[in-house]
């Protein structure tokens, strides 16, 4: 019996096994090295963002704590006691949650496409560049809706604060016996002050005014909160309830005040440890909690105190013959003054972004200027033209907030998320569907109530 002799490998086959397991080799090298080190966006920020975990809370509590906290008695003035309450946590909750889902999908995305931070736009925009081929090309659709949104919401906070600045100092002018000029007037007179406040073109120089505002504010409120909590009636003498139809105005009023999407993604951008923005605790459920909690209670205490009365910001219900709500009413006037030129930047650079390429260079001074002027008196004269404060709110969270804070990042989610993870049959798509039914009904509930109520004013 012959023993069959095995045959030596020709240089050929040699060089090839060589060459086929030297690949393997480096394919498994160079993954295993990507494994063990990947792309940390935060590693390639400038110095600059270095914000700390404490910080990024501080940043995200002062800007959630507008406006906003004051104008919540208005909406439980049209859900009830009961229901304002259940529904501010339930709105906090939904707030949180799409604030949660567009972080995360924008980091995320830094790690996929090696960038150091991205923008609320960018984001939008990068998501739908590169999800499923059929979304591709509505990208700069996505762009263009998440910039015009944040500059909408800005702008129609700017003719909030008009308003809450006019109507104080109307107040305070009437009680001791000067001009008594209608809001419009007092509107128009804003621009005094308005006008040169916003020319000024570096944001550094409000920095220190903006330090002494946010303390002015909390004085405010504590002051608010002492008359609310003085003398209170009984909850048996206000609504636990209301009709169906004061929902679109308290979820509009809930949403202007609750949502602060437009100041997440730059507070993420800044920080030193971004993994710490998300979590349990984590940044923004520690802040979302604290935000709902206090809204909660200002809006309950606001309409126990006031019922019906209540009023698009707390201070303007305070009583009239006591020097200390006289204060405040001027204090919350004076800190929305500075307040209106620090938000009124996002709107122009918005617009400035747009047109910046059609000016000559040497003219781009002068045009930043005529920007910023005629923006203050378009903001300015909208205010003076319906100078009702519940109205604005309810236009700007129903319409900007209700497509950009909850519309649009249950989209990117599901877009960005699509055919990796998901399919059309996932909880993740039952869930951004009802989210986006409940942006839409909300926008259009409320728009509807706003026009009319708009077409009566008038």
């Amino acid at each position: 019996m012959t023993t069959m002799e095995k045959k030596p490998p020709s240089p050929h086959s040699v060089h090839t096994i060589s060459d086929n397991y030297s690949s393997k080799i480096e394919l498994a090298y160079n993954g295993s090295r990507e494994d063990l080190d990947p792309y940390v966006p935060s590693e390639h920020r400038p110095l600059a963002s270095n914000t700390s975990s404490l910080g990024a809370l501080a940043h995200l509590l002062k800007a959630s704590l507008g406006s906003g906290v004051l104008a919540m008695p208005l909406a439980f003035k049209n859900a009830g006691l009961v229901v304002g309450s259940l529904g501010t946590l339930f709105i906090g909750f939904i707030c949180c949650h799409v604030i949660h889902v567009l972080v995360k999908t924008s980091q995320e995305l830094c790690v996929e496409l090696k960038r150091p931070a991205l923008g609320y736009a960018d984001t939008c925009d990068l998501v739908f560049q590169h999800g499923p081929k059929p979304v591709r090309k509505f990208a700069p659709f996505a762009r263009e809706l998440a910039d015009w949104a944040l500059a909408l919401t800005h702008a129609g906070a700017c003719c909030v604060y008009t308003v809450v600045i006019a109507e104080s100092f109307r107040q305070v002018s009437v009680q001791y016996g000067g001009p008594q000029w209608s809001v419009t007037v007092y509107c128009a007179l804003t621009l005094v002050v308005l006008i040169p406040l916003t020319q000024i073109s570096k944001l550094k120089y409000l920095v220190p005014f903006s330090a002494l505002a946010n303390v002015v504010w909390l004085v405010s409120i504590c002051i608010s909160l002492y008359y609310c909590l003085r003398d209170k009636p009984a909850v048996s003498d206000r609504n636990l309830a209301t009709s169906i139809s004061g929902l679109p105005t308290f979820i509009s009023t809930s949403l202007f005040a609750m949502e602060g999407i437009g100041v997440v993604m730059p507070v993420e951008n800044e920080m030193k440890k971004p993994q710490h923005f998300l979590g349990c605790p984590g940044v923004l459920n520690t802040a979302m909690i604290a935000v709902a909690i206090l809204y909660g209670f200002v809006g309950f205490c606001g309409y126990l105190q006031y019922g019906e009365e209540a009023r698009g910001s707390l201070t303007l219900n305070l009583p009239q013959d006591e020097i200390l709500a006289q204060s405040a009413k001027i204090l919350v006037a004076c800190v929305m003054l500075l307040s209106f030129a620090l938000i009124y930047y996002v709107p122009v650079d918005v617009v400035w972004r747009k047109i910046q390429d059609r000016v000559p260079a040497r003219k781009q001074a002068w045009a930043m200027s005529g920007v910023r002027l005629l923006g203050t008196l378009i903001l300015v004269g909208i205010a003076s033209a319906i100078p009702r404060l519940e109205l604005f709110m309810e236009l700007v969270g129903a319409v900007c907030l209700s497509v950009m804070g909850l519309l649009l990042p249950a989209i990117v989610e599901t877009i960005w998320r699509w055919n990796k993870d998901i399919t059309l049959w996932s909880f993740v798509v039952l869930k951004n569907f009802l989210i986006g039914v409940f942006s839409l009904i909300a926008m259009v509930s409320g728009v509807t109530f706003a026009i009319m109520a708009i077409v009566d004013e008038l």
